[in-house]
């Protein structure tokens, strides 16, 4: 009956015999094609008719840079712009600007005044020494404001014993300085002036300026030979671009694409350092060695130290998410011993291998880390070298115990990397990405190092970098919450390299926001920037002993 009545409406309002027949052909089609879409999935089919082509491509183009990762909802990349603005405005805070005009109105070591607080004939183990600093200029008139970079140390040579001081900035031109007297014996006290708050405003400033202190040049494959070309963090350039985009992490590298070879033919880089300054000119003059890391206490004589008959015993064993004091330990002969746990002297080959039985370590960072792999494969002949091929001492290096199922593997971290050595990008990946590919469990461990090839370039590099590690930390723990992260902060560097790239309070700063970020992580801390500040290497890359008593530390967070 409803058949009829709509045939009829139909031939009502459409009179005309041609016209009828045009109609019942294209009703006709129309139920065909309904019942052949339902005889088969067509899902897929009807949404890339909706879709242009643009976009199932560029679809298809973030796949094959990052197959593993999907955009994650629970991500903002606005929440993270957020994050780094207040960091920076906190930065800024800590940094105010502060006037130059002259080398004479600086902060001068020579001219500042250092007092003992209450000080005695001798001292106990255990007490803590205080300092009064009032900070001076070259004309030997009181400073109104702090800001200036000190390093203070107590140190005996004959023992071969060192701990870090605390400085603590009243912000008026005044400073306490805080030593714990750890050991027993003579004791030296030093106070260096690394950089005034002058020479600190001015590197700050420097920092945040510009990306080309370094240069990056890629190496693209073009048959049996390779291209070089442009490469950098950030390219102002109007030649076409080849784009190495972490859409996630919003994470970028650059390079200028060379003529007739396709962008995913770049398979190396180096870098060089750039003859360019951000500094004024007048700025200079406080970044010679003669004026960076002047003593301020050349005139005090060492003090004397008993034993008083204390000893603190400390029960907590060292582990996972303890929080790590400043000083976190102190050296005597050499040995690098906790001021806040338990430590353990793993030394012995069989105790190493007892607990590194079945362990996956994966060490993530730069060469600071690197130096683990070569210090384990000296001291336990039981790891073997597998050559994980590759161009130069910045490729994979991987240790094995095949017998007792060990695995030591070390990978730089991705851009910015500084080198003059040629490099491999084909096997790397930032430490997010490579987190992300961990399964994870409680024989497990993961240790991160950031900051050395950060310096050169502006702050929120490094934010961003140190933010996105956190993330994936987060995920790592979600999936797996009993995998072990370490993390080892910076090492000191040289004070007399080029400054304005390099100096330790680039990595201080970082040191700050490291703590800032991961301060609710339930992770170890390694506090290599304390432990080589107590030694006194002032190297990048300290020697052996320190970097056993590193490792020592990890041991007793994983065993």
């Amino acid at each position: 009956m409803m058949e009829k009545i709509f045939m009829h409406r139909v031939l009502t309002l459409f009179p005309n015999a041609t016209t009828r027949k045009l109609l019942l052909m294209f009703i006709f089609i129309l139920v065909f094609w309904v019942v052949y879409l339902a005889s088969k999935d067509h899902t897929k089919f009807l949404f890339s008719l909706r879709s242009p082509v643009t976009l199932n491509q560029w679809n298809i183009f973030r796949k094959s840079i990052h197959p593993e990762a999907s955009l994650d909802p629970a991500i903002s990349p606005a929440e993270t712009e957020l994050r780094i603005k207040r960091i920076m405005e906190k930065l800024d805070q800590l940094i105010p600007p502060r006037p130059f005009t002259h080398v004479n109105t600086t902060t001068s070591a020579s001219h500042s005044r250092v007092t003992i607080l209450s000080p005695q004939d001798t001292y106990c183990r255990g007490d803590q020494l205080d300092i009064l600093l009032e900070v001076r200029d070259h004309l030997g008139h009181r400073k109104e404001y702090g800001g200036d970079f000190l390093r203070a140390r107590i140190s005996s040579s004959a023992l071969k014993a060192g701990a870090s001081g605390k400085v603590t900035d009243f912000n008026n031109g005044t400073y306490l300085v805080s030593f714990t007297l750890f050991w027993e014996g003579q004791v030296s006290l030093s106070l260096l002036l690394i950089h005034p708050s002058e020479g600190v405003s001015a590197l700050w400033r420097a920092r945040n300026q510009g990306y080309d202190r370094v240069i990056f040049t890629g190496q693209f494959a073009n048959g049996t030979s390779r291209v070089p070309s442009e490469c950098g963090l950030i390219l102002n350039s109007s030649a076409e671009l080849c784009k190495y985009l972490d859409d996630r992490d919003q994470e970028a590298f650059y390079c200028v694409r060379p003529p007739r070879v396709p962008c995913d033919a770049l398979t190396h880089v180096t870098t060089r350092n750039r003859n360019i300054s951000y500094l004024r000119k007048e700025e200079w003059s406080l970044f010679h060695r003669s004026n960076m890391g002047v003593e301020m206490m050349k005139n005090f004589t060492s003090i004397e130290v008993l034993p008083c008959n204390r000893k603190k015993n400390i029960e907590n064993k060292c582990q996972i998410g303890m929080k790590t004091p400043f000083p976190s330990g102190y050296t005597v002969k050499r040995k690098w011993i906790t001021a806040f746990c338990n430590q353990i002297e793993l030394n012995e080959t069989k105790i190493i291998n007892d607990c590194l039985k079945r362990k996956l370590i994966y060490l993530m960072g730069d060469s600071t880390l690197r130096q683990w792999i070569y210090y384990l494969q000296k001291v336990m002949k039981t790891l073997k070298y597998f050559d994980h091929h590759g161009t130069g001492i910045f490729k994979t290096h991987v240790l094995l115990d095949t017998e007792r199922h060990i695995l030591i593997q070390w990978k730089k971290h991705g851009h910015p990397f500084i080198t003059k050595n040629l490099f491999s990008v084909k096997d790397e990946n930032y430490i997010p990405r490579e987190i992300d590919r961990v399964a994870g469990d409680s024989d497990t461990a993961i240790v991160i190092t950031l900051g050395q090839h950060f310096r050169p370039f502006p702050i929120h590099i490094f934010i961003r970098r140190a933010i996105n590690v956190q993330k994936a930390i987060e995920r790592l723990f979600s999936r797996s919450p009993e995998t072990k992260v370490i993390l080892k902060t910076e090492n000191t560097r040289g004070i007399y390299l080029n400054a304005e790239m390099f100096s330790d309070f680039h990595g201080y700063i970082q040191n700050l926001i490291m703590r800032d970020i991961f301060v609710d992580l339930n992770v170890g801390i390694i506090d290599a920037w304390d432990m080589t500040i107590a030694y006194g290497t002032n190297n990048a890359h300290p020697p052996d002993y320190v970097i056993g008593n590193q490792i020592n530390m990890f041991l007793n967070y994983i065993c």
